[in-house]
């Protein structure tokens, strides 16, 4: 029964990750990581601490004027305290500039968390790295 509770809160973890990037509700946001977390595959580098993480999506989030991310199946394994998840995505991003072009990006998110009683959902990124597949600029 376990198992199956931490997994629902693990698919919570990433839908509300979705959902607060599309709704700029950063301080939400905020507190879905661990203030150690790596994230990788967003920049040319690797991003390490929360602050440094937040600061890259918030100059990110500048170059849209929407977006929708959307989650598909979702592959979770659980040890302990300890879980990964593997979550197909396709993420639409309407662009400022050039006006009216759509940039969707399909890829997969390669996340792992650590179990936080105290958060909300009670689970807390703590390496994240996005796998790129495809990518498309429309018009």
């Amino acid at each position: 029964m376990q198992t199956l509770l931490d997994r629902q809160a693990i698919a919570d973890v990433l839908s509300t990750y979705a959902a607060s990037i599309d709704e700029r509700d950063m301080r939400r946001y905020r507190a879905l990581f661990d203030e150690s977390v790596e994230v990788h595959g967003f920049a040319r580098e690797p991003l390490r601490g929360l602050e440094a993480w937040l600061a890259f999506v918030d100059a990110q989030l500048e170059r849209f004027r929407s977006t929708q991310h959307m989650l598909g199946p979702q592959l979770t394994r659980i040890d302990g305290d300890r879980a990964h998840a593997r979550t197909d995505l396709q993420a639409t991003h309407r662009m400022k500039e050039p006006k009216g072009e759509l940039f969707i990006l399909w890829a997969t998110y390669e996340t792992d968390l650590l179990r936080h009683p105290e958060a909300e959902h009670g689970w807390k990124i703590i390496r994240h790295e996005l796998v790129p597949r495809a990518n498309q600029t429309t018009r």
